[in-house]
């Protein structure tokens, strides 16, 4: 069955001499195997969409549950500011491999999909790409289930008097409920709130303190790192380029 299906090449694999088999993250049906016949060669039309940071809709043969065939490809956007920044490549790089291991997890790809094409086309509005970062990451939590409570007092429930932010206790504390966890700043709690709202395709602007990036970049970090089992080598690039 022909079918014309919007979607981001998140993995790319030579096949045979002149041909690779990508992993396509689509909206339709999350992350499908397609071949593209004959894309190495220097004159074949599918040249340049056949590779890694493509977004674009796929023109395919799918065939579901199996190694599905690409005949053309529409570029949606290019992405040329993110390509040619060597920080925006590598966050471009984690969020592709973060979204490929959560969209493996998950049933329904419709918000997830919009969520990960909207950041990066806000990456390639040049956007500060480690709040965008942030923000959907905290966001796939909600998808693997392990969330941190934003709304409330993790222990309690208590919508008022919150005062802190905790790794161990799974989010939020009130006044009464605080012990001796560390202390964040009242300014990164209302971030870090309004992150866990926010629409990432109405942003337009971003203005955050680099102590408060910092707080809820390691809060974020050290969250993934205790209740996701998932470590992604492209961050650690990252972490190095910012170092540089």
């Amino acid at each position: 069955m022909q079918e014309i299906i919007e979607g981001f090449i998140l993995k790319e694999r030579d096949y045979l001499e002149s041909s690779k088999i990508m992993e396509i993250f689509t909206k339709k049906y999350g992350i499908i195997s397609v071949i593209s016949k004959g894309c190495k060669k220097p004159k074949s039309t599918l040249c340049s969409a056949s590779s890694k940071m493509t977004y674009g809709k796929f023109n395919i043969y799918y065939k579901e549950g199996k190694l599905s065939t690409l005949t053309n490809v529409d570029i949606i956007n290019n992405l040329s500011n993110i390509k040619k920044d060597i920080m925006n490549i590598g966050y471009t790089t984690y969020l592709m491999e973060l979204i490929y291991q959560v969209a493996k997890q998950v049933d329904i790809y419709d918000e997830l999909f919009n969520d990960f094409i909207s950041t990066i086309l806000k990456l390639n509005d040049k956007l500060d790409a480690g709040v965008l970062t942030n923000i959907l990451e905290l966001k796939l939590l909600n998808y693997l289930g392990v969330s941190p409570s934003l709304d409330s007092c993790s222990i309690c429930g208590n919508k008022n008097n919150i005062i802190n932010l905790s790794l161990e206790r799974h989010g939020l504390l009130c006044k009464d409920c605080r012990t001796n966890e560390k202390l964040y700043s009242i300014d990164t709690i209302k971030h870090i709130r309004m992150y866990s709202y926010l629409d990432i395709s109405k942003i337009s602007k971003i203005e955050v303190s680099d102590k408060i990036k910092f707080e809820i970049d390691k809060y974020l970090n050290d969250y993934y790192e205790k209740y996701t089992g998932l470590y992604i080598n492209s961050k650690e690039f990252i972490n190095k380029l910012k170092n540089m």
